[in-house]
């Protein structure tokens, strides 16, 4: 009997053994075989350190995110072609966090394809922080149309550690693990493996004629991209093309040469059918595509992309389309060459390309740009050509991001010796500029309070025998950002790292006498870290003295509006934080309690991918009354701080009868971001639509502007005092 039942079990293990096998996709973590590395389909995003761990939920293994001091974020990832059909799909997974800060930790779901099939969560929103045993979490999303990759991830922003488990996908609650694929012929594109590993190109020495023709083609292939019909099917891998083109046109003698090297290489892609639905650009576009390059060119070229143009690809495209329900541009099919983390002559010349005509063609901000576009490309092409390292290839690309002056764009993944260029060591104080002046404003770690030797109130004039503002201005063009004032907010915290355990600063404190000091710096992770704001987990309203609410959006839940509406009716005044990122989203559901008639708020650009270049307005977003309006003031807080869906919440507030804004001007970076990949494993993002106040003033840059402008002062951050707090009640109180 004992021997039946031991068959018995061992069966029943086998079996599911083999089943545990025959899972097309490891989404348990059981599959890798012992190591701690990485296998068997996942794959990493960020820069912490990732494993495979035996602290799991269930089996043996589970994967883990380890923090790193010089990393912002971690993600363990697997990709899964998206060979099925159905209306929504859903993420399961168990999540185990120890001692995460400054960010978030979650599951992620994204998936992308075609341009009406982009869908993304991350559980930001969530904001789990701190330790938590192992819970399940869920990620719902609709399933759109056209998809073709579905990524699966845990991701740890900012420090700590956090296990994943036991993930399960299902597309219309049916387990991926079972579906039926639908089958899909690859496009040639995805066939064309020539130049996978490298370009083969040495572009080094290149003349200042070689710049002027490569700053032709760089126009030419970016148009030919977006235009050309046989490239939006698929039908060539553009990249591919750009390097079998390269070593011919590079060696022309004279212009007609080079020129009729592009005209046969346009005709070499194959004739053009005649677009009966290409539409001109429509008379109230507000921006209009900018082909001011093809009027220079000689009239053969001319001819042939005006050509292009007047029968250009309309509907589906490769490489761009735009997603469903809010129009910001969606870049399709860009390879990241994560295996290249410093790609040859070819690939950063491709990376600088590929930029460029995205921003030429789809950033609906480029015409508010210090730099006119067009002159920007020659510029950079012996920059990113002339880059020597991983470091200088990095400087060079968030150097080129910088000028489109939209705080959305930073180098969010691949900037790995950036960081270590800034310093792998942090000061134990928090630092913001106040009165134009570097300013100690917090300390990270209560220990260190006592023995760093500066106050709150300090002011740094110099590190390392140069003076804050040298520095500063040395370095900004690293910082991108849409404003000065957001600038000095992101270089801020980092203006006293370095790779160095100790620095010497300058400080000047309450008496006005300067002194120097040695300020002894420590590795990331043994520091209580934040950049813009402490998060903290605190209730979000409450009734401040003489009857006045007060509410925080950066801990809002959507639970809270209905108690914030009935427990604030009758107070003298309500005040509204934003000065920090919004936990919920909230412009509809509270901003509807402070208008008493459907009221217009703001009106967006979108772009077209039929016509690349045109940006067009949609109608006004209104906020709705819902019956009772509150009756008393409204002020709202804004700074620097103030940024994306915080400002676009600040909008919806103004909107109010009685709203008074005050503060200083916000980021500046509104609209829905798009991911933009490039060469190197670099991903960066872009505000992708356009937004717009109703009257049709731009909030890109500008930021919201104060009705009332207050800045907090070096005076007042010394007692301790919020200033825009203060003023924000001395409004209320005078009625």
């Amino acid at each position: 009997m004992k021997q039946q039942l031991l068959l018995v079990l061992i069966l029943l293990a086998t079996i599911g053994c083999n089943a545990q096998n025959d899972k097309k996709f490891n989404l348990d973590f059981e599959n890798h075989k012992g190591e701690t590395k990485l296998s068997d389909g996942w794959f990493q995003w960020g820069d912490h350190k990732l494993s495979i761990d035996t602290l799991a939920y269930s089996g043996t293994k589970a994967g883990k995110i380890t923090s790193l001091e010089n990393g912002e974020f971690g993600s363990i990832a697997y990709k899964i072609p998206a060979k099925y059909e159905g209306k929504s799909i859903k993420l399961e997974g168990y999540m185990k966090t120890k001692n995460v800060q400054g960010g978030f930790a979650g599951l992620l779901l994204r998936v992308d394809g075609n341009g009406s099939s982009f869908a993304f969560d991350n559980m930001q929103d969530k904001n789990i922080t701190g330790t938590n045993d192992w819970k399940k979490y869920t990620i719902n999303l609709n399933y759109p149309e056209g998809a073709e990759m579905i990524y699966v991830a845990g991701i740890l922003v900012g420090t700590g550690e956090a296990w994943y488990d036991d993930f399960t996908v299902t597309i219309d609650d049916k387990n991926i693990q079972t579906l039926e694929e639908i089958k899909r012929k690859p496009t040639k594109a995805e066939l064309d493996k020539e130049f996978d590993s490298g370009s083969l190109l040495d572009l080094s020495n290149i003349s200042a004629k070689d710049i002027e023709n490569l700053k032709l083609l760089g126009k030419v292939w970016g148009f030919l991209k977006y235009h050309h019909p046989e490239i939006a099917k698929g039908n060539y891998n553009w990249d591919y093309e750009l390097f079998r083109f390269l070593p011919n046109y590079l060696q022309s003698k004279s212009d007609v040469e080079r020129n009729n090297h592009l005209i046969e290489w346009i005709a070499s892609l194959g004739d053009l059918k005649k677009c009966s639905d290409c539409k001109p650009t429509r008379e109230d576009a507000v921006i209009r595509p900018d082909h001011r390059w093809i009027e220079n060119e000689d009239d053969r070229l001319k001819e042939k992309l005006l050509h292009v143009y007047n029968n250009r690809s309309q509907g589906k495209h490769y490489y761009i389309g735009m997603a469903p329900g809010i129009g910001n541009p969606n870049f399709k099919n860009e390879e990241a060459y994560y295996l290249m983390p410093f790609p040859d002559d070819g690939y950063r010349l491709l990376s600088l390309y590929r930029f460029w005509n995205m921003i030429h063609y789809f950033f609906p901000y480029k015409h508010l740009t210090e730099k006119d576009w067009n002159d920007v490309l020659a510029e950079y092409i012996p920059v990113f050509l002339n880059a020597e390292d991983e470091l200088e290839y990095e400087l060079a690309a968030i150097r080129l991001i910088g000028e489109i002056q939209d705080t959305h764009a930073n180098l969010w993944e691949g900037a790995g010796k950036i960081n270590e260029w800034k310093g792998l060591n942090y000061p134990p104080v928090h630092v913001r500029f106040i009165e134009n002046k570097l300013v100690v404003t917090d300390f990270y770690n209560e220990e260190h309070i006592d023995k760093v030797g500066l106050e709150i109130g300090d002011i740094i004039t110099k590190i390392n025998d140069r003076t804050v503002a040298e520095i500063v201005k040395e370095r900004a063009p690293y910082y991108p950002a849409s404003n000065q004032p957001t600038m000095l907010r992101d270089i801020s915290p980092d203006l006293l790292r370095s790779n160095l355990n100790e620095i010497e600063i300058v400080v000047d404190s309450k008496d006005n006498i300067p002194r120097s000091k040695s300020l002894k710096l420590y590795p990331k992770d043994s520091l209580d870290i934040y950049s813009w704001y402490r998060r903290e987990d605190f209730k979000s309203f409450k009734i401040l003295d003489n009857n006045i609410g007060y509410v925080t959006l950066q801990t809002i839940k959507e639970e809270d509006i209905s108690k914030i509406k009935k427990q604030f009716k009758d107070t003298k005044g309500i005040i509204i934080d934003i000065r920090n990122y919004p936990s919920t989203f909230v412009p509809f559901s509270l901003g509807s309690y402070f208008v008493s008639s459907l009221t217009p708020f703001v009106k967006f650009t979108n772009g077209n991918i039929n016509n690349p270049g045109e940006f067009t307005f949609g109608e006004e977003l209104k906020i709705p009354s819902k019956g009772y309006t509150y009756e008393g003031k409204l002020v709202v807080l804004v700074n620097e701080l103030t940024q994306s869906q915080a400002e676009y919440t600040s909008m919806a507030f103004r909107a109010g009868d009685n709203t008074t804004i005050i503060g200083s001007t916000t980021a500046g970076a509104d609209g829905n971001v798009s991911m933009i990949y490039l060469p190197g494993g670099m991903r960066t993002m872009i505000s992708g639509i356009g937004v717009y106040y109703p009257d049709g003033k731009e909030t890109q840059r500008v930021g919201i502007v104060p009705d009332i402008e207050v800045h907090p002062t070096i005076e007042g951050i010394r007692a301790g005092k919020d200033e825009l707090l203060e003023k924000a009640i001395e409004i209320i109180s005078k009625r």
